[in-house]
Formats: structure tokens, sequence, C-alpha cells
């Protein structure tokens, strides 16, 4: 169901059914040409693999730049295969230092220059009519936001899939939650083996003699690379650089949305590591973006999926309706701006989202959502919060002056076990929406749940938590998960955020905890779209650690990564009178 603005108000309609129109069959036989050079301008040579139609002609140009080989990734010439066999040339080619191509690779810093020269290389051939266009998903993708912000005056459009804006903000960490697990294992346990065999636990390269999971329990975190027997200088200068500061700032879109000129494309999952990235991406181009056709031509795809699309994922089948061919979704979109074939997607609403619990397809005018109504869901506890079996409960009706606070320690040796969430890549638990109740018993998680709802509740759009808390300690983290509870009493994930109080005021700007005094916290849980459907539960789960999808935050406020101290602290969160915790929910009304 969707909602009219009729004679100034809202009136209830039924949402048309979306559907995903399939790729029309191959049209061209294709030719391959390997190992074409392509010069940069400082005289590094980097090396593509060229599909295009067999039929001679000038084609449109898609540019898809990678790190994981273009001889050695299946989905990377399965793509290739697909584009070229519908009328595009493909240039799939090896970033600065990676497999074939020249020069020293460092990630993500040479990814401007060297996307501007390629694309511009590539307009030049005789085989382009001159457009060109960029796709690929999670790193292809993120440096395709790098190339068109520097303007190749030939780039017509991106479409970059399961990707980040921010290399700070949601891939090295999200929102100063340093991501242990993804970093470690996609860092230099991956990407130091230019070559990738000799795989051990989990799919990594070499990390035989001890598993992974081990490798996540050391400290300090600047030693551990040496135990897979790793020397990444770019992981120690990450652990180097904890806060936002010049070293990522020039790494991240969200600040130069105005320099991008070209549609963007952008396609994630709820559940993805890089969520943030599609949202964001989104949002920030449909408003900052740096042109009209930017602006009004930018779109997001986003389904219940985590790092591409799938039916199933974690513990949820969402239906056969959840598997998007995501290739077929591009193709129009290049097809409207490279070919010119008006194929009725300009048309559209520029936002598909998938509606979890009622499992279903809605397109919309915007992210977030117009017609959101903010609305605070409060705790509430007789001091006794502590485990799904305490007296934590949600409300829209705000405490009293005398409702007692709820304590736990947190204690970094005996962390709360990553259970879900978004994650990918390595990760040794796995990721997406699962039952919750496993870390729910343990008293240093505090859960409140809702009242059973009387009617269907949609939560569409970015979450937050207000938390009024105190600790112990100078530094310390907070994570908040948002559940739904199922009549039968599986409590499924919907969304998450981590928040390092020393970041409470910003991740550029720092500051310690004064031990016992109360602070007011916001902790983002980024996003979802989630019906909680009529006999459901409202939950919200609260703790200090995340463990090993973040590091443990030892509460010593000793400098990050280069200590093994520990320190347990005892969390207190407040939730009385001006001091009222909450949650604060994107709702979308029903009538």
């Amino acid at each position: 169901m969707r909602l009219l603005l009729v004679a100034g108000c809202w009136v209830l309609a039924r949402a048309a059914e979306v559907s995903f129109p399939p790729a029309y069959p191959p049209t061209n036989d294709i030719v391959l040409e390997n190992l074409v050079p392509v010069k940069m301008r400082d005289g590094v040579t980097l090396y593509a693999d060229v599909y295009r139609p067999a039929k001679p002609g000038k084609y449109p140009v898609i540019v898809s730049r990678t790190p994981y080989s273009t001889e050695r990734a299946p989905a990377a010439y399965k793509d290739a295969v697909f584009y070229s066999q519908r009328g595009y040339v493909y240039v799939l080619q090896d970033v600065r230092g990676r497999h074939e191509s020249e020069g020293r690779w460092e990630p993500f810093r040479d990814d401007i220059d060297d996307g501007y020269d390629t694309v511009e290389w590539a307009a030049r051939q005789p085989w382009s009519n001159g457009k060109v266009g960029m796709e690929g998903g999670s790193y292809l993708g993120q440096v395709q936001w790098r190339a068109a912000s520097a303007k190749p005056p030939h780039l017509v459009c991106i479409a970059p899939r399961v990707a980040s804006v921010s290399i700070y903000h949601d891939w090295i960490t999200l929102n100063g939650g340093w991501r242990l697990a993804f970093n470690f294992g996609w860092g230099p346990v991956r990407q130091e083996s230019r070559i990738m065999q000799n795989t051990g636990p989990h799919g990594l390269p070499g990390v035989d003699a001890i598993s992974y999971e081990r490798l996540l329990w050391h400290l300090p975190l600047d030693t551990m690379q040496k135990l897979a027997g790793r020397n990444a200088q770019f992981y120690r200068d990450w652990i180097r650089h904890p806060d936002y500061d010049d070293y990522w700032r020039k790494l991240s879109v969200e600040e130069i949305y105005e320099q991008i000129t070209v549609p963007v494309y952008t396609i994630g999952g709820w559940f993805d590591i890089f969520s943030q990235g599609t949202l964001r991406g989104y949002a920030g181009m449909s408003r900052r973006g740096g042109s009209e056709a930017a602006r009004r031509g930018s779109r997001m795809l986003i389904g219940p999926w985590g790092h591409g699309a799938s039916q199933k994922f974690g513990q949820i089948d969402f239906g056969p309706q959840a598997l998007v061919a995501e290739d077929a979704a591009t193709l129009r979109f290049f097809d409207y701006w490279l070919k010119g074939v008006d194929d009725g997607i300009s048309r559209e609403p520029p936002v598909t989202l998938f509606v979890m619990g009622r499992n279903e397809w809605r397109r919309e005018n915007e992210y977030p959502l117009a017609r959101t109504q903010y609305r605070k869901m409060y705790f509430h506890s007789g001091g006794h919060a502590n485990s799904d079996r305490g007296d934590g409960a949600l409300s829209w009706d705000p405490p009293g002056s005398d409702s007692p606070p709820d304590t736990y320690r947190y204690d970094p040796a005996n962390p709360v076990p990553s259970l879900g969430g978004n994650n990918c890549c390595g990760a040794p638990t796995v990721a997406g929406p699962v039952d919750q109740r496993p870390i729910e018993s343990r008293h240093d998680v505090l859960v409140y749940t809702s009242d059973f709802l009387k009617e269907d509740l949609e939560v569409t759009g970015p979450v937050k938590v207000v938390l009024y808390a105190a600790s112990d300690a100078v530094d310390t983290d907070f994570v908040a998960k948002l559940v739904d509870v199922f009549p039968d009493g599986r409590a499924i994930n919907v969304a998450e955020g981590i928040l390092r109080a020393r970041y409470r005021e910003g991740t550029d700007k720092p500051k310690w905890l004064e031990p016992g005094k109360v602070y007011e916290m916001t902790i983002d849980l980024v996003g979802t779209s989630n019906v909680f459907l009529k006999g459901h539960r409202v939950r919200v789960d609260i703790t200090s650690s995340h463990f090993p999808q973040f590091d443990r935050n030892l509460n010593t406020g000793e400098p990050f990564g280069m200590s093994a101290q520990m320190k347990v602290a005892t969390q207190t969160i407040y939730h009385a009178g001006a001091r009222a915790s909450h949650v604060l929910l994107p709702v979308i009304p029903s009538r």
C-alpha cells in the first residue's frame, strides 16, 4: 500500500506492482583482446581485457576497474560478456599494482587519476562512440565514485553496486567503530596475496597454521598481521589513523558530491556491509549532485540482501520476488544514458526498495521518504533490563522521573559475539538477519521490548538510538540493534550500529569521557525498511561489543591498536525524565 497527497490529506492507495523487466537476449558475437596497455599520466601502464562486439563499428563503452584480477574473477568477466553481447565495449582493467598492471598498489589512493585517464583513453579508441559509463561492485564500485569526482569529459554515468562513499565511515569503520574482521580479512590477508591460492580457513589464502578466529583475538592489533605472515604498510597506516583526519578525508565522496555531475545508479542491500554507502550515495547525489541531470537522473535499488542479490540471506527467506537480476536492472540505466533508448526508466520513481516483513518491492520518489513520521519509542525498566529475561520494555509513552537506570559490566576479555548483521568477505560469523536469542541471554546485553503490536508498523528510513549513558572508563563502545520479535519468539535483527564514545561529538573530534558523567550519545543504525507485523514486537538491544565484526574497545584510552591492556567497564543507561533514552523510528503512516 502507499499514500497519496490529495487535497492536502494523505489517503491510502494501492501500490502499483513493481516489475523488473528481464534483459533482452544477446545480439552480438564478441571478440576479446587480452592485456591491452593503457598508459597513465605518470607513465605507468595498466592492463585491461577489452570485450567488444565482433561487428565493426563504434559503440558506447563500459569501464570496470578491479583489484581482484581480470584473469581470475569469473563474476567480473561474466559482466563483461553480458554487456558486450548487448552492444557495449567492456573494458575490464586491473588497477594499479594489481596482477597484470604496473605500479605500486595502495588501496583507494590512485583511483581518481587512474580512473579519469582510463575513461578518457576508452573514449578515444576507434571502437568507441565517445560515451563512457562505469560499473562494478564493492571496490569496483568505489573506484567509480572516485573517477566521477574528477569529471572526465566523456563519462556519462556510473553504476556502483554495494559500494562505499566514505572509506573511513562505511568501509574501515562504521562511524568510528573499527571493522576488525573485514579490515583484516580483506586487507593484509587477502590483498597481500597477488595470486589467490593456498587457501586456508574461510577462503583466506595462506592462513593454515593458525585459525582465523584465533588471529582475531590477538592483541595488540598493530602486530596481528605478523601472525598471518603479512606486512602490509596500508594496514599499519589504517591503524595509525583511527580518527577521521586528512588521511581519510581525501578518500571521502561525501565531502564532494557537488563535483559529480553524472547520474549515479546505486545498488545495495539492507544487510550489506556498505549499506550506508548505498543509502548516503543516493541521498547525497539527489540533493547535492553537481548538475540537474545528476540530481534528477540518479537512482537507487536496495533489497533484503548482503553483498549481492539473493532470495535468502542469514536465516530469512524473503521469497523468490526478492531475487533481482542486477545486470538487467543496470542494463536499462546504461541503455537510456549511453544509447538513448527510451525504455521507461526515466518515468519511474527513482527509488526502488524492498519492504521486509511484507516482503514486497515498492517505488518511491525520494529517500528518506517525505511522508516519514519520526517517532520515539522509549526505554523502560525497573533497573533490571539485563538479558531477554529482564524487565526492559519499549513504549511510545515517555518514562516517569523515577525510572531507575540499567547497568551492566563490559569485559573486553569476554565480548558479546557477532551474530548476524552487516558483514561480509572473510568474516568468521554468519551475516544478515539471524535470531539474536543466543546473545540476548547474556547479562551484559540490555533488552527492551514493546508489547505485541495491535497493527502493522512500517519502519523505513534512517534509524537512530539516543542513549543517556555513563561509564567508569575514559573510552568505551555502545552497540545497538533494532530487532523484530516474531510470535514464535525468534528475534531477528533488522538494523544495527555502533558508537565509540570518544566520537560522540564527531569522528574528527575525539574526546575522552569523564568517568561517571552522563552524556547524550546518538548511535546511527544506518537504515532499514521493515514492517513489524501485527502480533510481532519491537525490540532494541544495547551492549558494548560486537566481536569480531568490530574490534574490542579495551576501555583504557591508550593509543588505538597499540596496547593489549584491558579494563572492565561498568556501563549505566538512564531512561528517566530528561534523560529518556529511546530509539527514533522512521514510521511510515498506514492511513
